[in-house]
């Protein structure tokens, strides 16, 4: 059973009041073109551990075809087999594709390893909430009197997952006529934007092993006192649509009939092409590497079909790209709070998800004094709002001390958006946020990790606050 979400995350039952923890190590991992981190918080008796998202679309160049097993393997032997915490910010393929599970008896994936940690808590964004009905707005324990007759975003998410498996599979089909900028990011956001079915069930199961929370934006922090003692972890996002109704980010008045109807279209679409796919989709026996279809065409009329392919694929990317910030949104955003240091890890949320957060003074006062930011979406300039980067005090040109602001990047260039001048300021990671990272805070990216390495880990002394720093271990 789900655990009840109040706005106040107590509950009954809680322990006497236990040391907090005199250090923090943090580590992240190389999972290419993904999440990955690990929060150890070390106290007396023992460390406790967080593992925050495991997901990956890409492999960097000349990485081990192992590379997510021997991460998963890591991170099962820098938690010693015991997760105390695991956060999953949001469904996107890049973030939690490494909780899927092994569909072969006799045979582990790395959700597999994960789960054999037994996390205690498993965090998940209230859209996950299995129970959601189809009027929902909100994680079912949550009550509402709003109109009732809005259609359930959760039922639109799943009409969102099968236009992600359409364009996925019409990519394919529309290579020939588009621009390798406009294949590539089709490709990358269709299958970033799958329902990860398998990962998802697996978080769903390790949550009620132990304790789910399907969580909002809430103002008092969550009750995780027995897992975390003397941390304290806020919600900051994202809102429920009984907050906000932004982070839906549609194109049209009836969200869910759009998806419904753009779902409906992808299906029919897919069945036609697979059903011919045996004609139009070997290479022609001459090696040229155009579909046989293409060799069958009269030559005048190739034109055209590269015309309406391309004209075709923009239009996807158009659709697709919508449909990938509307997950992002879903995204938690959490900060800790601990030994007066405080560390924000905010998923892929945008500024549709951060917005709800941020006209709140209270929030803008606690983000003012961030330590540790983890870096949204891997460094794209639509998840570091101008907001909350003017907001950070901490920064080298308004703090110039050993405090100063810790930035942390997970991420792989060349794996989305582009420099197209047709498309332009796409790329990511975000050159020119990129260059303000490294001018205004001590900055780490994965791209960082030498070929081979797994991780990098470091040590955040919580007992002098006013000076600690942040020291790079030998990982």
């Amino acid at each position: 059973m789900s655990e009840l979400l109040t706005d106040n995350g107590k509950k009954d039952g809680q322990t006497k009041e236990q040391p907090a923890p005199s250090k923090l190590t943090l580590r992240s991992y190389q999972v290419g073109f993904g999440d990955c981190y690990m929060l150890s918080f070390h106290y007396t008796d023992k460390q406790r551990h967080v593992l925050i998202d495991f997901g990956s679309t890409g492999r960097p160049k000349n990485a081990d075809k192992d590379l997510m097993m021997n991460v998963a393997r890591q991170v099962h032997a820098h938690c010693k087999g015991e997760l105390d915490v695991l956060v999953a910010t949001h469904r996107h393929q890049d973030h939690i594709s490494g909780f899927a599970t092994s569909h072969s008896a006799g045979k582990q994936d790395t959700g597999d390893i994960i789960r054999s940690c037994k996390p205690k808590v498993v965090i998940m964004p209230w859209t996950e909430d299995p129970k959601a009905e189809t009027d929902a707005k909100h994680a079912t324990e949550v009550k509402d009197e709003a109109d009732a007759k809005r259609k359930a975003f959760t039922q639109t998410l799943h009409h969102m997952h099968a236009v992600a498996a359409s364009v996925a599979r019409e990519e394919k089909h529309l290579r020939f006529g588009l621009e390798g900028n406009v294949s590539r990011q089709l490709a990358f956001l269709g299958e970033d934007n799958l329902k990860n079915l398998s990962a998802v069930k697996n978080l769903l199961e390790m949550g009620a092993e132990g304790r789910p929370l399907f969580v909002r934006y809430q103002d008092e922090p969550l009750d995780l006192h027995n897992e975390l003692p003397g941390v304290t972890v806020r919600v900051l996002g994202p809102p429920d649509l009984t907050q906000s109704d932004k982070i839906t980010s549609m194109r049209s008045k009836d969200a869910e009939q759009f998806w419904m109807l753009q779902a409906a279209v992808g299906r029919a679409t897919v069945q036609t092409n697979k059903a011919t796919d045996d004609y139009l989709f070997h290479p022609a026996a001459t090696g040229n590497s155009l579909p046989v279809a293409l060799h069958l065409t009269p030559p005048h009329a190739r034109w055209f079909i590269r015309k309406m392919n391309c004209v075709r694929g923009h239009q996807l990317l158009e659709l697709v790209r919508t449909l990938d910030a509307v997950l992002n949104n879903t995204s938690v955003i959490l900060l800790f709070e601990v030994g007066g240091k405080k560390l924000l890890f905010p998923g892929d949320a945008q500024l549709e998800n951060w917005n709800y957060a941020l006209a709140n003074d209270e929030v803008l006062k606690m983000l003012a004094d961030v330590d540790v930011y983890k870096v949204g979406h891997h460094g794209s300039r639509n998840a570091t709002p101008q907001k909350i980067w003017d907001q950070f005090n901490k920064k080298r040109s308004k703090h110039p001390n050993p405090s100063l602001l810790k930035t942390f990047m997970s991420t792989l260039e060349g794996k989305h958006g582009g420099r197209n001048p047709k498309d332009p300021h796409t790329e990511v990671p975000r050159e020119s946020l990129v260059e303000a990272l490294k001018q205004e805070s001590e900055y780490f990216s994965t791209q960082m990790l030498g070929q081979g390495k797994l991780f990098e880990e470091f040590t955040i002394d919580l007992q002098e606050p006013a000076t600690s720093e942040l020291l790079l271990c030998d990982g």
